[in-house]
């Protein structure tokens, strides 16, 4: 059954109420919902997608883009000029920088031409840099958050309220199961470089929750060592068969409950016990690399043979992809560099250069990037100005939401090209700003949702991951 059609089967009038909040004013609106609750057809999707899974390649503590992938060779004639207060315009800073002079720290780093179209790469990008006609560099990202956690949990779930639910929940919901024996989304958190210990933010699990929507659809966590999802293998004693009869009188009990009081929490536990048991048989498949060739794990990397390395990762989730899993965000952690960046920023880049590419290539050989996309960004960009001691090949950099830059490749978007532009400071956009909430439109639309008819009844309001505010597809990427 479609997840839609089975929520609104579960779904009684006292549950509606309870969750509504409002009363006999949401018994007489209730009414007027329409049959579906999430606004998509029978079909599942408001018209044809270009991609039928996702690979987000997140890096939380927020990549530099004038060290990496915002060519600005002006700026090296201004090494530790003032910031002028023309490009600066008051904008708000962090407390880290309040009150402090503002002086312009030219990224240390060569970059060159690459790609068909001469597109400008950093020196510590060789493998990305041989992809880059694959990429669509969007380098006028913009957000609202200025801070780690509410920066994070806006990119994930379209709010800096944390609460709501995150992307990878609202596909499940909306689209439903490509694979019964897998999670309709996973997240695989990725051990990072070694001497990038400081400024390393948590991870928590409201960025791949779900929030209001039914607990079913929350992203599940694959774990680096020992099982990789908790509880996987049966303890010592218990057989297969006698799971599987432990399992059948549970959910009769279930069953039993759920038919007497309605609650859709009982149907989620049903149906996770039992995606439970179909996994004990499908992960340790999906995560047996013995069956992978030399070539294909030498193109992801050394770090391949590690378990939790963000190149494993990689190659987890292309097999994931294989397996149609919907939704898969790899997390890779320790790019807040508030001081000492060049440094950090090349064992950062160690980490994640060869992988990702290697993925969009093992993804393209195979005639998967057609039909996946996968989107790389942060939760914000990185300041022109330094921090810390400053010297040319010594800087650190603070946290900037006024621009920075993501890509997306693969899914239906064009590749070799670059979109936005900021000005001669990476500091400002002056053409073609792209919020957080375009980025996540322009998601679902390769998807085959109109973000704005994918909703959810909730406190009174039809919620949705793009939230209330103007927001727009960034069409003139697409193919």
């Amino acid at each position: 059954m479609n997840p839609i059609e089975e929520y609104q089967t579960i779904q009684n009038r006292r549950q509606f109420l309870k969750r509504s909040g409002m009363g006999l004013g949401a018994a007489v609106m209730g009414a007027l919902l329409p049959r579906s609750i999430a606004g998509l057809p029978a079909s599942g999707t408001h018209f044809a997608p270009r991609a039928k899974r996702v690979i987000f390649l997140f890096m939380a503590g927020a990549p530099s883009q004038l060290d990496l992938f915002d060519y600005k060779p002006q700026l090296a004639k201004r090494f530790n000029e003032p910031l002028p207060k023309s490009v600066s315009k008051g904008q708000r800073v962090t407390a880290m920088t309040k009150g402090r002079e503002q002086r312009v720290a030219p990224s240390m780093f060569r970059f060159s031409p690459h790609g068909q179209n001469g597109i400008h790469m950093c020196e510590l990008l060789p493998h990305l840099s041989k992809v880059v006609d694959d990429l669509c560099l969007i380098k006028s990202t913009h957000t609202d958050a200025i801070n780690h956690d509410p920066g994070k949990t806006l990119f994930c779930t379209g709010s800096e309220i944390p609460g709501k639910a995150s992307m990878g929940a609202w596909l499940s919901y909306g689209l439903g199961t490509l694979n019964r024996n897998l999670p309709d989304f996973i997240v695989l958190s990725s051990a990072f470089w070694t001497g990038g210990t400081g400024n390393v933010q948590a991870l928590y699990s409201r960025l791949w929750g779900s929030g209001f929507l039914p607990s079913r659809h929350q992203g599940v966590s694959f774990q680096s060592s020992g099982d990789p999802v908790l509880f996987l293998s049966n303890p010592e004693g218990v057989t297969r068969p006698g799971r599987r009869k432990m399992l059948e009188l549970v959910s009769r009990l279930n069953q039993s409950h759920l038919e007497e009081i309605g609650d859709p929490e009982i149907q989620t536990t049903i149906s996770q016990q039992e995606m439970a048991f179909r996994m004990q048989a499908s992960v340790p498949e999906l995560t047996d690399l013995s069956g992978e060739s030399e070539r294909i794990l030498d193109l992801y990397g050394p770090e391949v043979h590690k378990s939790g390395s963000f190149a494993r990762n990689c190659l987890l989730a292309r097999r994931m992809m294989e397996r149609d899993v919907r939704f898969v965000q790899v997390f890779h952690r320790g790019w807040d560099h508030h001081v000492g960046l060049p440094k950090k920023l090349r064992g950062q880049t160690y980490d994640i250069d060869q992988p990702a590419a290697a993925l969009l290539s093992d993804l393209k050989q195979r005639g998967m990037l057609e039909d996946t996309l996968v989107v790389f960004g942060g939760e914000f960009g990185r300041t022109t100005f330094g921090q810390g001691k400053l010297e040319r090949d010594n800087y650190g950099r603070d946290h900037h939401p006024r621009c920075f830059t993501t890509w997306m490749a693969g899914g239906g978007v064009k590749g070799g090209m670059e979109y936005g532009q900021t000005d001669d400071y990476s500091y400002n956009i002056v053409k073609d700003p792209v919020h957080v909430r375009d980025f996540n439109a322009t998601i679902l639309h390769q998807l085959g949702i109109d973000h704005e008819r994918l909703t959810f009844p909730f406190l009174g309001l039809d919620q949705r991951l793009t939230g209330v505010e103007e927001t727009q597809v960034i069409k003139k990427i697409l193919s």
